[in-house]
């Protein structure tokens, strides 16, 4: 799990950073912060022959039927590139789609202002991400579903620091409408970096938003400009705007953000039998497709560019059009598209994802669904893997406490301690100790490692039916909930220098002064 093979070891950890010790008792106890690795073989659902077939749909795609750009700076450099242009639409080779494809690194790091916090895409690295950009909020205490507020997205924003299950923070985790859409990113942004000492990223929406967002990670990590493009520090995640089309704010923030030498990740979003054909192979292909010409762009831009593929390719409910998620073919598409990366030499992005509309044991099992497709996808980078409801319209706590759990779990499966096949896991003195008609709880084998031997859950409930009644047959969302606030009150922000804060409060407060971003394109 860790970028060694020692076993971890458990301890209390609390609300400043999630992973350092603090007075009294914290609100969970769980694992210390590490890079979890995957060492599981992937999934590979398709055979060689239909590798070469997806590769050969996809850039099929790209030389006879193109990909729309609506924008006119990315068109301008394609062209120059030797893309064939007609109008908007572009189209290219798939000797020139390879060519670029193959400057992008498989693996490289992203450091945020701390770099105990830094986090490795590629290689067998798995990371997991908070839910981004719900409109909406639910949580129990509510009851109902409601647009989400600058302070829920705080409170949201103080778990993903919290949890060492997650890596690194997204995008806004419920959109605030009570803030002013051209300022949104400047107080969200604000809130991100003092609330957490995690990854950030920057909305691709136009150009003052990217601008301010780099501005502000190169300030809250004390970095001058050649220090701060040296290499990642932050990263966008863009959408296609499937069938076929770039839209111009997204490729603007790609473009700028290449430049700038962050983190790009694309991501299409493709619904079989809506934006993309009802075959998976279809979707796939069409994905496959829209991503590549993106990172193509990327490395033209600026060669050796850090990319990551994403796949968003799910199906629709096809009675009411409406999106699913965690369903068997969103795992094999999940599946498919982490054959395809591994061929194109691409880190890939997944998400946690599901269309329940509250936190109960549908979202769970599409949840886990997806999450596992993850894993067996050989992903690196789990967005949404904490928090979403309602196919990502809603964001909630106690889901986002639920999911962590999950993950808890998923990172504990892939430590290496537990397949440990030395002389002391073998144990043969105390199986010789104890022998037929003994017990190992009291021989000292066990009481040497009771404390870390298995997994402690934070959140299941573990008695049985009477002693759970007892305690108040108490269901797992409710005391979701209770944790949710016990980690809020004890919640401490990471450290930040006062010279730095007054920097970054000052950038803020300027950018508002002059309007921010524009709310149109």
């Amino acid at each position: 799990m860790a970028d060694t093979d020692a076993p971890v070891k458990r301890r209390r950890s609390g609300g400043r950073a999630g992973n350092s010790a603090r007075r009294g008792d914290a609100a969970i106890e769980q694992a210390p912060w590490c890079l979890p690795v995957n060492r599981d073989a992937p999934t590979e659902p398709m055979s060689q022959e239909g590798v070469a077939r997806m590769h050969d749909a996809a850039m099929r795609i790209l030389e006879e039927i193109g990909i729309e750009f609506l924008n006119d700076e990315a068109v301008g450099i394609l062209r120059k590139a030797g893309a064939t242009v007609d109008g908007q639409n572009v189209r290219m080779g798939r000797d020139m789609v390879m060519e670029y494809v193959a400057l992008a690194p498989s693996q490289f790091t992203i450091t945020p202002r701390n770099p105990e916090r830094r986090i490795v895409l590629g290689g067998n690295h798995i990371l997991f991400g908070n839910v981004s950009s719900p409109p909406n909020y639910w949580d129990m205490e509510i009851g109902r579903k409601v647009t989400g507020t600058r302070e829920q997205c705080r409170n949201l924003l103080k778990l993903t620091q919290y949890f060492n299950c997650i890596h690194f923070a997204g995008g806004y985790p419920v959109e605030p409408v009570d803030i002013h859409p051209s300022i949104r990113h400047l107080d969200v942004l604000h809130d991100k970096l003092l609330l957490s000492d995690k990854v950030v990223h920057a909305y691709s929406l136009g150009p003052e938003r990217v601008e301010d967002v780099l501005e502000m990670v190169r300030i809250a990590g004390g970095l001058s400009r050649e220090e701060f493009e040296a290499s990642p520090r932050m990263y966008t995640n863009i959408n296609s705007t499937s069938p076929l089309k770039h839209d111009w704010p997204m490729m603007d923030g790609w473009m700028r953000c290449a430049r700038a030498g962050q983190a790009l990740v694309v991501t299409p979003f493709t619904l079989a039998g809506a934006m993309a054909p009802v075959t998976m192979a279809g979707a796939v292909a069409q994905s496959l497709a829209e991503a590549l010409i993106a990172v193509v762009l990327a490395q033209i831009v600026k060669p050796g560019a850090p990319c990551v593929i994403g796949t968003f390719t799910s199906n629709v409910d096809m009675k009411s059009g409406a999106p699913a998620f965690g369903t068997p073919e969103y795992m094999r598409a999940t599946q498919m598209t982490g054959q395809m990366a591994r061929f194109y030499g691409l880190p890939l992005r997944s998400s946690g994802s599901c269309a329940a509309n509250v936190p109960d044991g549908q979202a769970m099992w599409e949840t886990e669904h997806s999450l596992w497709a993850a894993i067996q996808s050989g992903s690196h980078m789990v967005y949404h893997a904490a928090g979403w409801l309602e196919g990502g319209l809603i964001a909630s706590p106690e889901k986002f406490v639920m999911d962590c759990e999950v993950l808890s779990q998923m990172i504990r499966y892939m430590d290496p301690a537990i397949w440990d096949t030395s002389d002391e896991a073998l144990a043969l003195d105390a199986i010789a100790e104890v022998g037929p008609h003994g017990h190992f709880f009291g021989c000292q084998h066990t009481q040497d490692r009771y404390t870390t031997a298995f997994y402690q859950p934070f959140l299941s409930d573990w008695k049985n039916f009477e002693a759970w009644e007892a305690g108040g047959a108490v269901w797992t969302p409710e005391r979701a909930h209770h944790l949710y606030k016990q980690i809020l009150a004890d919640f401490e922000a990471p450290p930040m220098d006062e010279a730095i804060r007054d920097e970054l409060a000052a950038f803020v407060e300027r950018r508002k002064r002059e309007g921010g971003a524009p709310t149109d394109f």
